[in-house]
Parts: C-alpha cells; sequence; structure tokens
C-alpha cells in the first residue's frame, strides 16, 4: 500500500511540475508563433527572456510590487522586439545572424546588469500559488485533481489561457488574417492594402514582449530568485516549440506540456537517485525535442515567407 501511495505521490509530482514547467515555454513559445506566422524568425528569444527576466525581478526587489515587475519585463521585450524588427524588417539583415545577435546582447547585458546592481543571487516573494478557495473550502485540497488543476500562481494560468486566445486571435480576426497573408504571400497582401512592415512589426514585438513575460514568469513566479544566464536554454527550445506545434498555438501548448513533462521527470529521477546516469537524464528532453523536430511533415506546413524579407514593388 505504502509503494502503490509512493508511486501515486511521484505521479502527482511529474504532472504538477510539468505544468509549472511549461509556462515559460509557453508566453515564449506562443509569442513566437505569431512572429513567424508573420514570416519573421526571431532567434533572440533567449537573450528577451533573459532581459525580461533581469527586469522583472529588479523591479520587484526594488519595489516589492509584482504587477510592477511584469510591466517592467514586458517594455524590455517590447523594446528588444523594436531593435529586432528594426534590423531584420527595415534593414532587412539575415533574420538569423540579427537574432543571434540578439541574443548575445541579451545575455552580455542581463549579466553585466546583475553584476554590477546585483552582485549577488537575491531572492524575492513572487506570484503565490493560487488555491481557490470560497467559505474555507480550496479546489486545491480535492484529492489528485486539486493538487494538479487548482495550485499554481498566476502567471501559470495566464500562459495557459493565452494558447486559446493566441489561436482565436490568428485564425478568427481580422489582423490575425493579416499576420497569416504577409508570412505566406507578402505580396499579395500588399496589393490589397495591407502594410506589410507594419503588421510585421506588430506580430515581432508582440512575440518579443510575451518573451520578456516567459522571462518574468521564471525569476518573480517559479523560481524567485535571479542568478546568471538562468533560462538556461529555454528561448531556444521555445523556437523549437513553433516548429513541433507547426506554427498552431494548439501545437505549441502539446509540445510544451510533452517538453516539460519530461524534463520534470528527468528531475525526478535525479532526485530520486535512479540507477540511471544523470547527464542521461539531461539530456532526455533535448533528444525528444530533435527526434520531433525531424518528422518531415512539419516543414511542408511552415509559412511560405518565413525568414523572406519583402521589399514594396518586387515582383
Amino acid at each position: 500500500m505504502s509503494h502503490e501511495l509512493t508511486l501515486m505521490a511521484i505521479v502527482l509530482g511529474i504532472i504538477h511540475s510539468g505544468i509549472r514547467l511549461a509556462t515559460p515555454y509557453l508566453y515564449a513559445a506562443v509569442g513566437e508563433t505569431f512572429a513567424q506566422r508573420s514570416g519573421v524568425l526571431n532567434l533572440g528569444v533567449e537573450g528577451i527572456m533573459l532581459m525580461g527576466a533581469f527586469a522583472g525581478f529588479f523591479a520587484v526587489f526594488r519595489t516589492g510590487n509584482l504587477w510592477l515587475g511584469l510591466v517592467a519585463a514586458a517594455g524590455v521585450g517590447m523594446l528588444m522586439g523594436l531593435i529586432m524588427s528594426v534590423v531584420s524588417i527595415t534593414f532587412q539583415a539575415e533574420q538569423g545572424i540579427s537574432g543571434i545577435g540578439l541574443y548575445m546582447f541579451g545575455l552580455g547585458m542581463s549579466n553585466l546588469l546583475f553584476k554590477s546592481v546585483l552582485g549577488t543571487v537575491e531572492g524575492v516573494q513572487g506570484f503565490p500559488e493560487l488555491r481557490f478557495c470560497v467559505g474555507g473550502f480550496c479546489l486545491a485540497d480535492i484529492p489528485v485533481l486539486g493538487d494538479i488543476f487548482f495550485s499554481h500562481s498566476l502567471l501559470t494560468y495566464g500562459a495557459f489561457l493565452l494558447v486559446p486566445l493566441a489561436a482565436y486571435v490568428l485564425n478568427k480576426t481580422t489582423w490575425g488574417l493579416k499576420i497569416r497573408s504577409v508570412g505566406q504571400n507578402p505580396e499579395a497582401a500588399d496589393s490589397l492594402g495591407v502594410s506589410v512592415t507594419r503588421v510585421r512589426y506588430a506580430a515581432v514585438t508582440l512575440g518579443a514582449m510575451l518573451a520578456g513575460i516567459a522571462g518574468a514568469s521564471l525569476s518573480i513566479s517559479l523560481l524567485n530568485i535571479y542568478q546568471e544566464n538562468m533560462t538556461n536554454g529555454m528561448g531556444f527550445i521555445a523556437v523549437a516549440l513553433v516548429y513541433f506545434g507547426s506554427w498552431r498555438p494548439y501545437g505549441v501548448l502539446a509540445g510544451a506540456l510533452l517538453f516539460s513533462t519530461v524534463n520534470a521527470l528527468q528531475l525526478w529521477v535525479q532526485v530520486l537517485d535512479l540507477n540511471i546516469p544523470s547527464d542521461v537524464a539531461v539530456m532526455m528532453p533535448y533528444l525528444l525535442t530533435i527526434l520531433a523536430l525531424a518528422l518531415p511533415f512539419r516543414r511542408q506546413l511552415q509559412p511560405a515567407a518565413l525568414t523572406k524579407p519583402f521589399s514594396r514593388g518586387e515582383a
């Protein structure tokens, strides 16, 4: 009986951790979905997440205001999104190179600010877990389901609500139609009076804002600390999840949950000290991502104009 209870606790722990760990991936990958559906590949997501994580943490560290931290992270993300837009859309630089440059800038600047302003790892009181209590009864106390679905922070619930909202915007609104059209055939969209440049600027900036929030979800919600390079490749995984999800928000959701659950599993493997080399456990989620991206049919679904610059008057 005790063995069954222990196994159940482990399974619940993995599922709960998987949902929590999906939070930054969802914000960053859904945001990147908007950018890529408009035809712009932003490989600077990792750097934007680092800057958002620092800006959000520092604002909360200085003021104690969680919402101010969230606004600071979103604002820094938008600023870096505008930089990416100017370089890639207006100046038509090669998107992969400019994205890597933005990542290097975010990595270096966040490390410099950390050493100059904080100097050491600090902690803050981040967004607490919501328990949804009414009249002394809490949904989080429901056996099994309560721990899985009703004991997460506000930013985690926001990340999951973002998915249907993004799907609605992309598929059911005029602006979503414009995003899809400039990513598929910008010449045709331009001939119909759609400003390709304006739509791409908006999509990339929105995506970068969400990447900034993704970083803040780490520093003021999941971990409640800031340290150097704390994203540890999450931004690049988020870009990969867009491909994994076939440029669709619900596909991104499935990929984020799969990746975060496998990531949670490898953490539990190390905690339980199972007879599996720790290096193998750490590689598990990344091997899964590589295998998923190797599926050939996904490349046929990508926006036709992705990474291709556009100039008015081109044939």
